[in-house]
């Protein structure tokens, strides 16, 4: 069975699902310019936010996400998803959309009205996947240089 298990940015093995993240993002990023900064856990730690691992079957951890407050938007409270990330061999089955989901519910019970997100041009999966659940572009909200594209979604 898949879980979604909240945890800390700082435990070993979000770190080794961050970092393969990271490594996944560096190594494809158009010219090879991706700027890696690692979270600092108290952005993740209720009600401020939350950070989940997605285990297996076989309990597993092979991928990871987190919500996290920012700056209130036109709609009211915010929260950003940040980190989303599936081992590359899970990938088709679901699970992103299920953490995705997991996430706003989280934010939600935490106050928010709004979700967004910033992603880049060329992550097609991430772009389908988000248009999917509802997510539509809006204003950049920040100055993320590894960004292209900033969504968001009301959770009303």
């Amino acid at each position: 069975m898949v879980e979604l298990i909240a945890t800390s940015v700082d435990d070993p093995v979000a770190r080794s699902l961050l970092t393969d993240y990271f490594r996944t993002r560096a190594d494809t990023f158009p010219g090879n310019t991706y700027t890696t900064v690692f979270p600092a856990s108290e952005v993740f730690e209720p009600p401020r936010g939350v950070f989940v691992i997605v285990t297996d079957d076989a309990g597993t951890a092979v991928g990871c996400g987190g919500v996290r407050a920012i700056d209130p938007g036109p709609l009211g409270p915010r929260f950003e998803v940040k980190h989303l990330y599936l081992a590359p061999a899970t990938r088709g089955r679901g699970w992103g959309r299920m953490l995705l989901a997991d996430l706003e519910h989280r934010a939600a019970a935490f106050g928010a009205a709004e979700v967004v997100l910033d992603t880049h041009h060329t992550l097609r999966p991430a772009a389908r996947l988000y248009a999917a659940a509802g997510y539509a572009p809006i204003e950049a909200y920040n100055d993320n240089p590894n960004a292209t594209v900033w969504l968001g979604k009301p959770l009303a």
